[in-house]
């Protein structure tokens, strides 16, 4: 999305803004996930891929570290409980502040698509 220097690298800013474009994209798809119902952490990257026709696939090392994220944020909260093969596994689930924040998430993620649309748009030439 962002372009690159001659040498195939962003610039430091460049960079920073795709991983912040990145990251909260996968804050809302993982809200999102949650407002369906509560689930440990796997389930919510299982669920993800599967609802997305196997196209999205979240790895541990950018999963976790969200979901910690927004925990420490309190859009989500964790328990321990037994996962459906009887293992213990912390379970998330949304927050009231969480809600509120999916809201606002989908909205301005709304914006940005439609934006990315009428730029990928075809232009319109004159008669």
């Amino acid at each position: 999305m962002l372009l690159s220097t001659a040498e195939g690298k962003m610039p430091p800013s460049a960079e920073s803004e795709s991983n912040a474009l990145l990251q909260g994209t996968l804050d809302l798809l993982i809200l999102r996930t949650l407002a369906l119902e509560p689930m440990h952490g796997w389930g919510v990257a299982q669920r993800i891929q599967q609802i997305s026709g196997e196209v999205l696939q979240i790895g541990q090392g950018s999963l976790y570290p969200a979901l910690h994220r927004l925990e420490y944020r309190g859009w989500i909260k964790a328990e321990w409980a037994n996962s459906e093969n009887n293992r213990r596994a912390k379970f998330y689930s949304l927050t009231a502040a969480g809600r509120k924040q999916l809201k606002v998430a989908l909205k301005d993620w709304d914006r940005m698509a439609n934006a990315i649309a009428q730029v990928l748009k075809p232009a319109e030439r004159p008669a």
